[in-house]
């Protein structure tokens, strides 16, 4: 009997031993940057990855299983048959314009906002179907959208609105182990040779009107105003990292494991903004690199593709830039750009193209934008959020 109670005894301190002391996570907190102008903010309504299930890309059915629930209530037949809805909708719509006033017009509108009611329910199920993660945080500035948390749809321009952060940290958490944070800081209408120009490319030299104007000290105070501020956003979030990740472990740390750059739109109406941008991704690099400590942070440029076709990206000067700032010697195997005209979504352009003002419902179900913010196409910053994660798993792997 005492030899029993004897065991009993140790086999409790054990438990109690192993009640107080928990398994802690002890891999380091990954922390990524995305910045960038409009496109890293996101303008594609969540509904619109509801595209995906239209494919006309060899990932898309791998895509909607990263970012829908498994159980989600979406599907190609679901999305056909809204689409059916939509159209047959914009045919009443045009036609309820040339009926004279009567009975025969009511009805029509009775269909008609019955039809628009069940599309909105239709946006709502895509939407409610999005995954959320719980091992991706995110702390975003997305113009005036400033928030923190759980990853999911909604860390876009608006609430209902995604960038390319949605499934890179998606795809990010199916690569890698352990908690992972991103730090987002995007503005629209940001130029890299002015409102991010990185300290390392000199001053910024004023055009012929800015010599003229009576604001000369302002917009020289200004220059690169976005790469600071985008800097101590960073920081900010690095002194207080179990703020923004619950997981995060003081014992284990963090690492910068990355930055994303996705801009150039405000640079291609310059002389001075084109032909410097090489230069000035290069130094932004750099900066970056030296103001974080990571002399070989693995870097990814999203090349502007918002020409669409292969013939004019390859014509535009700062997509061509961008491609061979990435491409300097002294950035091998840490450097990568990653085209997104590869990733344009033809179906939703196609809707575009036919005159979405007479398709309103075929395109509110395909598109929420315009051609510089990618028709606010989900299917596309799905795929190129996707597409940027698989670059920088390839880079991660090159630093080991």
């Amino acid at each position: 009997m005492k030899k029993l109670l004897t065991v009993l005894v140790l086999l409790g301190m054990v438990c109690t031993v192993g009640a107080k002391a928990p398994k802690q996570n002890s891999k380091k907190l990954k922390v990524f940057i995305l910045a960038g102008q409009s496109n890293m903010v996101g303008h594609s309504r969540g509904h619109t990855i509801a595209t995906l299930f239209n494919p006309d890309g060899a990932k898309d059915k791998q895509l909607t299983q990263l970012v829908f629930k498994k159980d989600a209530k979406i599907s190609k037949a679901i999305l056909d048959a809204q689409l059916v809805r939509a159209r047959k909708g914009d045919v009443l719509m045009k036609k309820i314009k040339t009926m004279p006033d009567g009975a025969a017009k009511s009805a029509a509108e009775a269909e008609l906002s019955k039809a628009k009611e069940i599309q909105e329910a239709y946006k709502k199920s895509v939407v409610d179907s999005l995954v959320d993660s719980d091992r991706v945080y995110i702390n975003s500035i997305a113009d005036r959208n400033v928030r923190s948390g759980k990853l999911s749809m909604g860390y876009g321009g608006g609430t209902d609105q995604i960038g390319p952060e949605y499934s890179f940290g998606l795809s990010m958490a199916e690569k890698i182990d352990g908690p992972i944070l991103l730090i987002k800081v995007s503005w629209g209408g940001r130029s890299l040779n002015y409102n991010f120009r990185p300290p390392s490319a000199g001053e910024y030299q004023l055009d012929e009107k800015q010599k003229a104007s009576d604001k000369v000290a302002e917009i020289k105070k200004n220059a690169g105003n976005d790469y600071r501020t985008m800097n101590e956003v960073v920081h900010n979030v690095l002194a207080n990292l179990k703020e923004n990740h619950p997981a995060y472990d003081p014992k284990a740390g963090y690492e910068i494991s990355g930055f994303l750059w996705f801009q150039g739109f405000n640079d291609q109406f310059s002389d001075a903004f084109r032909n410097n941008y090489k230069d000035n991704m290069i130094a932004f690099i750099k900066d970056v690199r030296k103001e974080y400590k990571v002399p070989n942070m693995p870097f990814i440029i999203g090349v502007l593709g918002t020409s669409q076709t292969e013939e004019k990206v390859a014509a535009n000067a700062v997509s061509v830039a961008q491609r061979e700032a990435a491409k300097a010697p002294e950035f091998k195997d840490n450097v990568l750009a990653v085209e997104s005209y590869t990733q344009y979504a033809q179906d939703s352009l196609k809707v575009y193209n036919s005159g979405w003002t007479k398709h309103q419902l075929e395109w509110d179900t395909v598109g929420s934008d315009r051609p510089y913010h990618y028709l606010g196409s989900g299917k596309f910053l799905v795929r190129f959020g996707d597409a940027m994660a698989d670059a920088m798993v390839e880079l991660i792997s090159k630093q080991k």
